[in-house]
């Protein structure tokens, strides 16, 4: 029996998922939204270009959520997106957006979880961080299968502004960031290298403070330049992790994940790396962070805490 998967949201990054999904072959898919025929005429569209590309597989567009039952992993995606206001010219922060996206996310978490009891997770949503406490207190799953995608997103563009700075293959540099899905992310340079070079043997400090601010502001940048959020790059980072659960294939990706102790943190979802099969999120890695590290970890922590207690949920 093939695979299936849930895009919840039928906006710019559900429905390059969506593409992501079927190109790669990975499984069925099920668009949901709540705007009358736009989920429908995305996956017709998607599915009328089978022929051409190649893949059989099954696509669906709804309303509702019945049709989602047996989900193996459900991906959500809607919400209130960044965009700049027409009157004020200015971009909300993450942090304006979680009541609001609270109110989105909670809802349709119940129902998803009423009909793939089973499923995995992943949440695009943001504020991503406090969306995943959301997904996780309302459907009640354990950790394992409430998964944010956050370090996959970050890293790739840390390592996209490293090749392009350094004039190199994006397959030959190595690296990660951890920490929130906002400004405060933790991009490591001691853990990171090009074709197992260390990277502050390739380039200067000054440089590489420049890159690490470009990642942190990655997503705002595109804010900036587009009026809108990115959707590329945030759902092919969220395919690369429903890849890994759909095929077991224990990869090792940076995850918003609810610690229990690990790096000293409690009932918070923070992203660390981890193992990603079958299960979902099956095991934590943990780094050794040196102080100055462990110091950046701790203030990102503390941003997403700030965020976190604006839901209102009981410790």
């Amino acid at each position: 029996m093939r695979k299936k998967v849930t895009v919840v949201g039928a906006g710019a990054v559900g429905s390059a998922a969506a593409h992501w999904i079927v190109s790669k072959e990975l499984a069925d898919v099920v668009l949901v939204d709540v705007v009358q025929g736009l989920p429908q005429g995305i996956a017709l569209d998607l599915a009328q270009s089978a022929p051409v590309e190649g893949f059989d597989l099954k696509l669906v567009g709804t309303n509702g959520y019945e049709e989602t039952a047996n989900s193996d992993v459900i991906l959500i995606t809607a919400g209130v997106p960044r965009r700049k206001d027409p009157v004020t010219g200015k971009f909300p922060s993450r942090d304006e957006l979680v009541k609001i996206n609270q109110d989105v996310v909670g809802p349709l978490t119940a129902e998803l979880a009423k009909y793939s009891p089973n499923s995995v997770m992943i949440v695009v949503t943001n504020p991503l961080d406090a969306m995943c406490h959301v997904v996780k207190e309302v459907s009640g799953f354990p950790r394992e299968r409430v998964i944010g995608q956050a370090g996959a997103l970050d890293t790739a563009r840390y390592k996209t502004f490293i090749a392009m700075e350094l004039g190199v293959s994006v397959e030959d540099v190595h690296g990660i960031v951890l920490g929130g899905h906002g400004d405060e992310m933790v991009p490591l340079p001691r853990h990171t290298s090009v074709a197992g070079i260390p990277i502050r043997e390739l380039i200067s400090e000054e440089r590489l403070q420049a890159i690490i601010e470009r990642t942190r502001k990655g997503g705002g940048e595109l804010v900036s330049l587009m009026g809108r959020s990115a959707y590329y790059a945030p759902a092919a980072a969220s395919v690369s992790m429903i890849e890994a659960i759909l095929k077991d294939k224990k990869r090792v990706i940076a995850c918003a994940v609810y610690l229990q102790g690990e790096y000293g943190y409690h009932d918070l979802f923070i992203g660390v790396p981890c193992v990603l099969g079958a299960k979902g999120m099956e095991r934590v890695i943990i780094m050794d962070l040196n102080d100055e590290e462990k110091a950046m970890l701790e203030v990102s922590a503390n941003a997403v805490r700030n965020v976190v207690n604006v839901l209102g949920y009981k410790k």
